[in-house]
């Protein structure tokens, strides 16, 4: 008998009432691993070989943008730039550069300077501090964030840097403010307003009001100007904020791999990458993404958490009786993409990955059943029953060393083994 279409088989809520795609426009992804990651308190900053390879996963990915550092911030910074860039123009990758920068022409100069050494467009992402918190503790006046801005934003755009303006802490700050940074930037060359949740403020609500509020503004000019947004995840709400903004039109959506970054860091440029792919705003190979992130994980000694969405160890293992033996009823169908989703909203397939039956206190018959086959072992009920006997006398998972040496030893007792032994 065919199997029956996905369609017939999940039943989407997601798209009830959802009778268009997500985005408005296509939507870029910009990758802040390299640059707002490294910031992150715990991390280290790799050697440039390690941001090498890094890059190049980035570009296989897809990825059309990579922030590839802040060359204003030391001799180390700026090597890195330039050796990065050297490499995007000697590969000729399909992504394409950026730097931040603050509002101060000693940022901005290394910027125009790397691009022009290169021969390379880099985008300069200029940046300041615009809500009223952060004007009181600095002691900064409007008028001197927009005399900061026009002359770093000026001086880029004479020097032949594309612009994008960064008001940091956009989501705390006041529309009265907003609006007149945003069109001096406008006023002076910039094609791209970034809004930033720069200490994770934002809930959807306030995303979908900020994203409206600089559409307005734009529109009021008459300019064609895209509009970024860049966000943390101090509420836990990066990923969900970075969708909702591109629901509401921002046309380039900021991350970084495994959500790195200062405090509890950005929003997860793998976890965005998988979701579009599942939504259907985005085409492409994932298969490396598990790659890219266990080298990005290595190289800036920020381990993986287990219970990491999609790529933690245990995202597509169970060691539960229920769970396994649905699992195990849909591989006996012979349909692989059934095994993938019975019990898994993300295929694992999608990223190189497969389902994982272990055993345990928790499971059944169909986990030891399932795990024996799969490593060569004759089928046997009473080598089943005893290892399960044994499963529901621990406390934990067994290893598969453990379910070897079980294996072996009640093998023995019903005077059987594996194959080969």
């Amino acid at each position: 008998m065919p199997s029956p279409s996905e369609s017939a088989l999940v039943y989407d809520w997601n798209t009830r009432k959802r009778h268009h795609k997500l985005t408005r426009t296509p939507v870029r992804l910009y990758d802040e691993t390299l640059r707002d990651g490294i910031q992150g308190p715990s991390i280290v900053d790799p050697p440039i070989d390690a941001k090498v390879r890094i890059l190049d996963l980035t570009a296989r990915l897809g990825v059309e943008h990579v922030n590839i550092g802040l060359p204003g911030a030391g001799p180390r910074a700026l090597a890195d730039v330039v050796a990065l860039g050297r490499h995007i123009a000697d590969r000729r990758l399909p992504i394409r550069p950026g730097c931040a920068a603050r509002t101060v022409l000693d940022d901005v100069r290394p910027v125009a300077q790397v691009s022009q050494k290169l021969g390379l467009p880099i985008e300069a992402m200029i940046f300041l501090g615009a809500s009223p918190i952060r004007r009181y503790v600095e002691g900064w006046t409007l008028e001197k964030l927009l005399d900061l801005s026009t002359r770093a934003i000026r001086f880029a755009v004479a020097e032949g840097l594309p612009v994008t303006f960064v008001t940091e802490d956009t989501t705390r700050s006041r529309p009265a403010d907003l609006d007149p940074l945003f069109r001096n930037a406008i006023d002076c060359g910039a094609q791209r307003l970034c809004l930033a949740d720069t200490v994770g403020h934002a809930t959807p609500d306030g995303v979908k009001n900020l994203v409206d509020f600089t559409f307005d503004v734009i529109e009021s000019t008459g300019a064609d100007v895209g509009i970024d947004w860049h966000g943390h995840n101090d509420r836990g709400l990066a990923l969900t904020n970075a969708l909702t903004a591109m629901e509401a039109g921002a046309d380039r959506i900021h991350g970084t791999a495994l959500g790195i970054g200062e405090r509890v860091g950005n929003a997860s440029l793998d976890q965005l990458l998988v979701n579009l792919r599942l939504l259907g705003e985005r085409d492409g190979d994932l298969s490396v993404l598990a790659e890219w992130c266990a080298l990005v994980s290595e190289a800036v000694d920020f381990p993986i958490a287990r219970n990491y969405p999609v790529l933690g160890r245990d995202a597509f293992r169970t060691a539960t009786g229920v769970h396994a033996a649905a699992v195990v009823k849909a591989a006996k169908k012979g349909d692989t993409a059934l095994v993938d989703q019975v019990y898994s909203g993300v295929p694992a397939a999608l990223v190189g990955r497969a389902q994982q039956i272990d055993v345990g206190p928790m499971s059944g018959l169909s986990n030891v059943t399932f795990w024996l086959a799969a490593h060569g072992y004759p089928e046997n009920a009473e080598l089943a029953a005893r290892i399960l006997q044994a499963a529901k006398a621990t406390d934990r998972v067994f290893s598969d060393e453990e379910l070897h040496a079980l294996a072996r030893a009640r093998g023995n007792e019903v005077a059987t083994g594996p194959l080969g032994a």
